[in-house]
């Protein structure tokens, strides 16, 4: 019998240290609980680094994270859905910038606010974009030398 309520107290332990990662996990990867927010749209020429769920920063903040990422057949460009928490109100004429981490580091989106006093609306696209750059291509162009001559 006491052998019985001592893979009971184990059983449970484990059953409680399973319920826990899967809580942490889901936490750790943003799939609980999502935030909520407003939605914005940005195209881009290249969104090279960016998968959906990447951060979005202001100023080193995460403000919000990348939701879709679509390849727009007409324009061949890559058009993206944001959501911004919604006690962020950004200007309209706000900038969206693939940024690097560091030279080793991932790429996130960052958002550079404007002086505008209007602000953008859920669904709203920001027009100013500046996509992700190469760092293979930067060197190769150091290498070669076919730089500005």
């Amino acid at each position: 019998m006491m052998a019985q309520k001592t893979e009971i107290v184990v059983g449970g332990v484990v059953l409680a240290a399973a319920i826990g990662f899967v809580v942490y996990m889901g936490q750790a990867t943003g799939f609980a609980a999502r935030s909520t927010g407003y939605e914005l749209t940005a195209s881009f020429r290249s969104i090279e680094g960016i998968t959906v769920g990447t951060d979005v920063r202001l100023a080193g903040v995460k403000i919000g994270s990348v939701t879709d990422i679509r390849l727009n057949p007409e324009t061949f460009r890559a058009d993206a859905a944001i959501t911004v928490l919604d006690e962020v109100a950004l200007p309209d004429d706000t900038a969206i910038v693939i940024s690097s981490e560091g030279l080793l580091g991932g790429n996130y989106v960052e958002i550079l606010p404007g002086g505008s006093p209007f602000n953008l609306e859920p669904g709203d696209e920001i027009e100013d974009t500046q996509g992700a750059v190469s760092l293979i291509s930067l060197l190769l162009k150091f290498v070669s030398g076919s730089g500005s001559e």
